[in-house]
């Protein structure tokens, strides 16, 4: 079947509680209690708070476990974020509707003060990430004390999902300020003679950490046992793939439902640059035969099932995902495709042999992002949203903040703003 995904863009400028919840224009109104009702429908919370947060104010929340963009199917059309909030159905199809311009960012009270990254909406470390110019709703939900940590993250992401789906359905109905269009052929297309076939070949999950059975990541399975699969690019950017909430490695879901890579290669596939044949999700094994056996399984899928000439390789989350990468990308070079692949900074000396945990010489096209070594002095907070009142005392305090508690400075899908210079 043939996915094409319309997105009805409906920018926002301001958002603000109010009566019933509501879209005039680009100003969202919300109905605060009838959202807290919402989710408390969940019987696994007891509260919730709730904050709007916007560009250039004096606001800190933390820590934050993920970050999603409002949206929600037009009727008819299929479910939002199926197998994790609405019922099973292949995501990338039909029309979604999106609040552009905002997010809602989920603080997880469990979660250590100061130990992973927050939001900062004002100075300069809010301009080093691409979530300083959003209108955030930023949701603290509350677990009874009897429910287990890994039960509680799945409900916290619930709030959040449900969060975004409930801003998103006050669009369904009004006219878009724009659409764009995501229809790809797939490996079959015909009529691109000459172009270089190029897929993509995605870690969602690291499995250096053990996946709980309600963790829910790939269309609301947790990945134990998980082998390459193949995903129309319009699944990734319709709620298919959503982060870890219990392992979140500097991938929030916000980015997949924009994933940078996967729009930059329609683009250019829309231009006649290449032809872009499809992707692969795969995850980071913990186990040496499962690493050898999944990077093998990747290499030779996208080589049999989507006849790439290459490929471009990201990871999800640091040593045992890095070297997973490597030898993906090696057997891909052995099989005859070009590869290019995505390293995140993590050479403390600056130096770049300090990040590289493979050596291989085929594998030498890398993209190396940056920005882990920056430091910013922030003062005091005005306003701050933490899961308690030691871990909201604590993010307030003036700090010196370095880029990997920074939410959105540091990012694993191409999407940061600041790349790493070897000179």
């Amino acid at each position: 079947m043939r996915l094409s995904l319309s997105l009805a863009i409906h920018p926002i400028s301001d958002i603000s509680f109010g009566g019933s919840t509501s879209l005039a224009g680009t100003r969202l109104v919300l109905d605060k209690d009838e959202l807290v009702r919402e989710i408390l429908e969940d019987r696994r919370l007891t509260g919730v708070e709730l904050e709007i947060a916007k560009p250039g104010d004096s606001f800190r929340a933390g820590i934050i476990a993920d970050v999603v963009e409002p949206r929600a199917k037009e009727l008819g059309d299929g479910t939002d974020f199926p197998g994790v909030i609405g019922n099973h159905a292949i995501a990338g199809n039909g029309t979604t509707h999106v609040l552009r311009g905002t997010a809602v960012s989920l603080v997880d009270e469990g979660a250590p003060p100061l130990t992973g990254r927050m939001l900062e909406m004002s100075g300069p470390a809010a301009e080093a990430s691409d979530y300083g110019g959003l209108q955030h709703v930023v949701i603290a939900p509350q677990a009874g004390a009897d429910v287990p940590r890994h039960s509680a993250q799945n409900a916290y992401r619930a709030a959040m999902l449900k969060t975004a789906i409930h801003m998103a359905k006050a669009s369904i109905g009004q006219q878009p300020a724009s659409t764009e269009v995501i229809d790809i052929e797939g490996p079959r297309v015909s009529g691109r003679e000459g172009l270089p076939r190029v897929a993509y070949i995605a870690q969602i999950y690291g499995h250096q950490m053990i996946a709980e059975p309600d963790e829910q990541v790939l269309y609301g399975s947790n990945t134990a046992g998980m082998v390459p699969v193949l995903l129309h690019p319009a699944e990734w950017l319709d709620g298919a793939v959503v982060t870890s909430s219990n392992f979140n490695m500097s991938v929030e879901t916000f980015f997949y439902q924009n994933h940078p890579i996967i729009l930059d290669l329609y683009r250019r596939h829309q231009a006649r640059e290449l032809t872009f044949v499809g992707t692969i999700a795969t995850v980071a094994a913990s186990e040496e035969v499962d690493r050898n056996r999944n990077c093998m399984m990747a290499a030779h899928t996208a080589k049999t099932a989507l006849g790439a000439d290459a490929v471009i390789l990201t990871k999800y989350g640091g040593g045992a995902p890095h070297a997973d990468m490597g030898l993906t990308a090696h057997l891909c070079e052995q099989m005859g495709m070009r590869t290019t692949v995505q390293v995140s900074d993590a050479a403390r000396d600056r130096r770049a042999e300090s990040a590289m945990l493979f050596s291989y010489d085929d594998v030498d096209a890398i993209v190396y992002g940056g920005g882990n070594d920056m430091k910013w002095s922030v003062p005091a907070a005005e306003r701050v949203l933490a899961g308690t009142v030691e871990a909201a005392e604590a993010l307030g305090a003036p700090q010196e903040l370095g880029a990997a508690s920074v939410l959105g400075v540091v990012n694993q899908q191409g999407a940061s703003r600041l790349r790493a210079v070897v000179y």
